[in-house]
């Protein structure tokens, strides 16, 4: 059993009590809802006459369903059901006395990203959210657990959250990352070798100095994807690098003193040097290329200039058009996509705009690309930095802020047997909207790389 960790640490510090069957109590420092499945736990709540316990621990915005074409805010929604739920959130937010960052506010967007941008993400927390993605925030080092509606609706009404304890497995990315390989890379590496199942059971504490090395928004690409491998969790343990991010005027970071004070405190919660895991995995960084799915799970991946194995799952490569021994590198391009709560902040924007200057790059006339941001400070941002600029220049539509094409609840959706190079977190049969359409994880580098090309492609061979 684990010991001495950040997590068995900040696990303690929220244990209400341990119950008879093994589950823990623990207390919810912090409660992120949205309109997707907050509806029905606000409703099992108002049903048993219960009051939300502390409105002033959970923050609500929309995301998954806005459109991301202009004009976005006008109302009511073509989509009916979208429309109604976005009425319900505001009416559940409005009568529950419960802040909404709604269409229209600076703070709106993916749920992912406004909470560590917002500064509502801190140290040393146990966060939860309705959304299976909620892992990011762990990049900040804390638990963040994706849950489902019922258990929503016990968080609203008590605050707490009953989990049965994981294990603690420690992931270590040593050495130097080769140039162009990026923390969506890293992460798929890790689904590819630890498998999706691999981490059932455990919290992932990730740490090396690979992981050092990644600034905050490449920590929360990490983290994000946690999921995806099957863990309960995953997390980085804070340092100066999450102090710097989380001191830059964050609207809910207290200031001066107490801002100080918070900072000694989570510096004490890092792992200690003697710490024990329940298992530890180590992977050569220097060894890392970028990466890309070829399946129809994150685990199914390979080396963007690799061949699929010859020993490939047959149902994906028949569901995906490929065949084992293939290349992928050279395969054509439908759509781009680049955004999402994993590759969609200003960071990824950044980096994928400096690609399309350095050589000049235009999107393929067979290729439809879109970025969308992922918060309205971060569309903000780009735009006072002129990013957008750059995109629309080379060919790609700009958008509003939202989820997109990273799932099918909104208007942006694959058509047909489309092929879409997508910075996106699932290739689930049908995620981006068309029952035969294919996706291909990348990291932003290669998915405009790829629109550019018109084909799977890599920046090393712009």
């Amino acid at each position: 059993m684990s010991t001495g960790t950040l997590f068995d640490k900040v696990w303690k510090l929220h244990t209400v009590r341990v119950l008879p069957n093994g589950q823990t109590q623990l207390f919810v420092g912090l409660h992120l809802i949205h309109e997707v499945t907050s509806p029905q736990a606000f409703q099992m709540i108002r049903e048993r006459g219960l009051k939300v316990r502390y409105p002033e621990r959970t923050f609500a915005t929309v995301d998954h369903i806005v459109p991301t074409e202009k004009p976005s805010l006008v109302r009511p929604f073509k989509d009916g059901l979208a429309e109604q739920m976005l009425v319900t959130l505001q009416k559940n937010c409005n009568e529950f006395d419960i802040k909404l960052f709604d269409l229209g506010d600076r703070g709106q967007g993916i749920v992912h990203v406004i909470g560590p941008e917002l500064g509502l993400t801190q140290s040393g927390m146990v966060i939860a959210c309705g959304d299976s993605h909620t892992s990011t925030h762990g990049a900040f080092g804390s638990i963040a657990f994706g849950i489902g509606t019922t258990q929503v609706a016990g968080v609203l009404a008590s605050q707490c959250l009953l989990v049965q304890k994981p294990k603690v497995r420690r992931i270590v990315v040593s050495g130097t990352t080769p140039d162009g390989v990026y923390a969506k890379d890293i992460i798929l590496a890790i689904i590819q070798k630890l498998g999706v199942k691999g981490g059932i059971g455990f919290a992932y504490e990730y740490a090396g100095s690979a992981i050092e090395a990644l600034d905050m928004e490449g920590r929360m690409t990490l983290c994000n994807m946690s999921i995806e491998g099957g863990a309960t969790c995953g997390y980085v343990n804070p340092d100066d690098t999450t102090f710097d991010y989380v001191c830059d005027d964050r609207q809910f970071v207290p200031k001066g003193g107490p801002l100080r004070q918070l900072i000694d405190w989570w510096e004490t919660l890092r792992t200690e040097a003697d710490a024990e895991f329940d298992d530890v995995v180590e992977i050569d960084g220097s060894s890392l290329q970028p990466m890309v799915t070829w399946g129809t799970n994150p685990g199914q991946s390979i080396g963007i200039n690799e061949k699929i194995p010859n020993d490939a799952d047959g149902a994906a490569l028949a569901y995906m058009g490929f065949k084992a021994g293939q290349q992928i590198a050279g395969t054509k391009v439908d759509v781009a996509f680049i955004g999402s709560c994993t590759n969609g902040r200003l960071s990824d924007l950044r980096e994928a705009a400096e690609i399309v200057k350095k050589y000049g790059l235009k999107v393929a006339p067979c290729v439809k690309a879109l970025v969308v941001p992922g918060s309205q400070m971060v569309r903000e941002q780009a735009i006072a930095e002129r990013l957008d600029e750059v995109f629309i220049h080379a060919g790609f539509e700009w958008r509003e802020a939202g989820c997109s094409m990273c799932l099918a609840m909104n208007p942006d959706k694959l058509q047909g047997n489309q092929l879409c190079a997508s910075t996106s977190n699932r290739n689930f049969k049908g995620r981006q909207g068309s029952p035969t359409g294919r996706t291909l994880l990348m990291s932003p580098a290669s998915v405009v790389a790829s629109a550019a090309k018109g084909e799977v492609a890599s920046v090393s061979q712009l």
